[in-house]
């Protein structure tokens, strides 16, 4: 385990025996800094601060950020429809808008309405839209929340066809390397180092399929150093307009959900909104085969709290309570 700076015995803590990495902030300063574990990996290597994980459903953020520079650019509108920019769409999408997709008011379902589609098996891309054409849609568009991964693979399909450009090329040259992170990246992993593996119950799990089927919608690897900065970024409105980043961070559709026993209050492009003791909490989690993941920021507190495991049997959200405490200075 590494922790340091005076927060080195609460680290100990609120993150005793957690597989993977945890990073706690308040006013530019770290509280607490935290790996443990170890990768999993061949050979199997200690867990450090550097070490990359699959992020899961957490870059469903870079996916509404590249769609939200189009838009600045003026290459894209929230309210253009699915149907004219990607062909053999079906009938039942022609309502469909980029805003309903970025806010999961589409109407189209999530991976679980989908158990014919083998999510760690890499499949030609016209194969996994048509999964996606085939599923009636859970709602009229525009009229419900309902969760869609599916629809934010869609979106970096958008973000190709209107940029002429592979959506990684896409994030890779307008996202990562103009902010500095130099740790992120999207696809699967193949020789890149420093990655941890996936594990449940601290056995190796297949890996999903992160070129094509999770494009945009959970493929990316980061750290928690990359992720802090990719927060700050926002919040110093260093990549998006005024106008796209308050409405990355507007709900737009309210979610009435509870999750470890907090609130949500709803969705904005990306990112949940919460209101804990009276502290807002923005945030977004993350599941994929053998990773979890949260990245949340309090921006009435100038804090943010990030974890990532390797371990799906982790309770990751109720470490995630106890960064939030170790964010306010709950002592408890």
């Amino acid at each position: 385990m590494v922790s340091d700076n005076k927060e080195s015995a609460r680290a100990d803590d609120v993150v005793s025996g957690l597989r993977g990495t945890a990073l706690v902030e308040r006013g530019g300063e770290a509280l607490l800094r935290y790996a443990g574990g170890t990768t999993g990996g061949q050979p199997d290597m200690p867990i450090d601060i550097g070490t990359r994980f699959q992020i899961a459903s957490v870059p469903k953020q870079f996916t509404a950020a590249a769609v939200l520079l189009l838009v600045d650019r003026g290459q894209l509108a929230l309210d253009d429809r699915v149907v004219d920019l990607l062909e053999g769409s079906p009938a039942s999408w022609e309502g469909i808008t980029m805003h309903q997709l970025l806010c999961h008011t589409s109407g189209l379902v999530h991976w679980p309405q989908l158990p014919q589609l083998d999510l760690t098996s890499r499949v030609p891309a016209d194969d996994v839209l048509e999964h996606f054409r085939r599923a009636p849609l859970l709602s009229e568009p525009g009229t419900a929340y309902a969760y869609s991964s599916p629809g934010y693979v869609l979106l970096a399909h958008v973000v190709e066809r209107v940029s002429s450009s592979r959506y990684r090329d896409f994030l890779a040259n307008e996202i990562f390397t103009p902010l500095g992170l130099r740790s992120t990246f999207v696809g699967n992993g193949g020789e890149e180092p420093d990655l941890a593996a996936p594990l449940h119950l601290g056995e190796r799990v297949d890996s999903f399929e992160l070129d094509v089927v999770g494009m945009g919608a959970g493929d990316a690897w980061s750290t928690v150093g990359d992720l802090s900065a990719w927060d700050a970024a926002l919040e110093a409105g260093q990549l998006l307009s005024d106008d796209s980043r308050r409405r990355m961070f507007t709900i737009h559709t309210p979610v009435n959900e509870e999750l470890g026993g907090v609130r949500i209050d709803g969705y904005g492009y990306a990112w949940y909104m919460a209101d804990v003791a009276g502290h807002q909490v923005v945030f977004h989690t993350g599941g994929n085969a053998g990773f979890q993941s949260i990245n949340a920021t309090l921006p009435g507190d100038s804090a943010r709290f990030i974890a990532l495991t390797n371990d799906t049997s982790t309770d990751l959200f109720g470490t995630a309570l106890a960064l939030l405490g170790v964010a306010l200075d709950w002592r408890g």
